[in-house]
């Protein structure tokens, strides 16, 4: 039986075009981090399982990750998220480090899950966090961080718009005013998640088997309606739940002066599913019709270090993979297309006699930097001008027996057809015809 020529399902195989592709997307991810001084860290693809079971909940463990027992009878899995890595590496250091700690990564990560637009089984994920900020600062930081890659991208708050809310908010509201179980409020947490992917009848379905008080029913889908940060404040003081609400408030209140009010939403429904955030949690959807989905998603955590016996350390961090990134950005038109290899010339020679003086000003050129494709063996005009059409080179240049014998050489650019004479041995003219 032969074996098939496609790549593990919900994988990718990355040809050069992908590859091109994946690169420029990583490249201003590493530029936007650097911008904002985070510097860049990695860790294992393996980690033992019970770092996940420990901060990433039930679900990720049951459902979603790669695990096998290796042969030191230890049960490991590959990773299927990054902040676990991140906590355990800052639990090892933080104490001798300068605070806050910014950094960024970007993983290889890994989940079992039914592969569909915008979500695969293996993705890169580009990961920023930030570790012992001052409570609000940390969070706006980050928040301009994940918006300032999608803003680097030349989008802007017509393209998309940050869903913004605070666990604190949501605990206050669960245990003070309706005084909900645990039980009932891990319950109500996965109908918030989904409020907005199912119908209204839906919705009072999944909420009357959890909560069967006609009141307690009323003040919650009050709360689902809220969708402003003025209504969110009316609220909190109707219902005496203010102070019960940390310091979002004032947190809301720095949008303005940071560029960031422009992209922002209050929505009640955000929570993110993860249990580890204890405070400000946010999304990042598109606004598109034709792709209407979370691009990136992140907030704040305060417990994240404990599991190590280490005491509570703030962090904010967020996640934006690189498949909902692409497709966020071919929706709006904002992605170069990657068809073409970016190489600044191809040498070619026409004659064996000309096979060393291509070589040597080949060599000349990269020396000096420039992107150089050698033609390899001798080749006629039209053949070269076929090879750079398809290759997409900036410059040609051919040399035979003439150029031999005049020590000059013809420099063509390609895009504006312009030509230029140069000596055989001036590969700085050549570089400064083409940039």
């Amino acid at each position: 039986m032969a074996l098939s020529k496609l790549p593990y399902k919900g994988t990718r195989d990355f040809f050069p075009p992908e590859m091109r592709q994946r690169d420029f997307l990583f490249n201003k991810m590493r530029e936007i981090a650097e911008l904002h001084s985070y510097e860049p860290y990695d860790g294992p693809m393996v980690e033992e399982v019970e770092l996940y079971l420990a901060k990433s909940g039930e679900e990720l463990i049951n459902e979603q990750i790669y695990s096998f027992v290796d042969r030191g009878e230890r049960k490991v899995a590959i990773r299927p998220e990054m902040t676990p890595t991140v906590a355990r590496m800052v639990a090892q250091i933080h104490k001798e480090q300068s605070k806050p700690l910014r950094w960024y990564a970007i993983p290889n990560l890994m989940r079992y899950e039914k592969p569909q637009k915008g979500r695969l089984r293996e993705h890169w994920q580009f990961n920023c966090d930030i570790f012992g900020a001052p409570e609000g600062l940390g969070e706006i930081e980050i928040l301009q961080v994940a918006t300032g890659l999608l803003r680097g991208f030349g989008a802007t708050e017509e393209h998309f718009e940050v869903l913004l809310n605070d666990r604190r908010v949501v605990d206050a509201v669960f245990g003070q005013l309706l005084h909900l179980s645990s039980e009932q409020s891990h319950k109500l947490y996965k109908v918030i998640d989904k409020a907005k992917k199912v119908t209204a009848e839906a919705l009072d379905k999944m909420i009357g088997e959890i909560i069967y008080q006609d009141t307690v029913k009323a003040h919650f889908k009050e709360y689902l309606k809220l969708d402003t940060f003025p209504a969110l404040h009316s609220f909190l003081e109707r219902h005496e739940l203010k102070d019960a609400a940390g310091g979002f408030l004032p947190f809301t209140e720095r949008l303005h002066a940071s560029g960031l009010a422009k992209f922002v939403v209050y929505d009640p429904t955000i929570v993110r599913g993860l249990d580890y955030y204890t405070g400000v949690v946010f999304e990042i959807f598109d606004k598109s019709p034709d792709n209407r989905r979370a691009i990136c998603g992140g907030g704040a955590y305060a417990n994240l270090l404990q599991i190590f016996n280490e005491d509570p350390l703030p962090g904010v961090g967020f996640g934006l993979g690189d498949v909902t990134l692409a497709d966020f950005l071919k929706t709006h038109g904002l992605l170069p297309t990657f068809e073409k290899p970016s190489i600044s010339i191809l040498v070619s020679y026409l004659d064996q006699a000309a096979e060393a003086h291509a070589f040597e000003l080949s060599h000349s050129l990269r020396t000096l930097g420039v992107k150089t494709e050698l033609y390899l063996g001798e080749a006629k005009p039209k053949k070269v001008f076929s090879h750079t059409e398809r290759r997409g080179h900036r410059g040609v240049v051919m040399i035979g027996s003439n150029e031999i014998q005049t020590g000059e050489i013809e420099v063509k650019r390609i895009a504006d057809q312009e030509k230029i004479r140069v000596k055989l041995n001036d590969p700085n003219s050549i570089k400064s015809f083409l940039e």
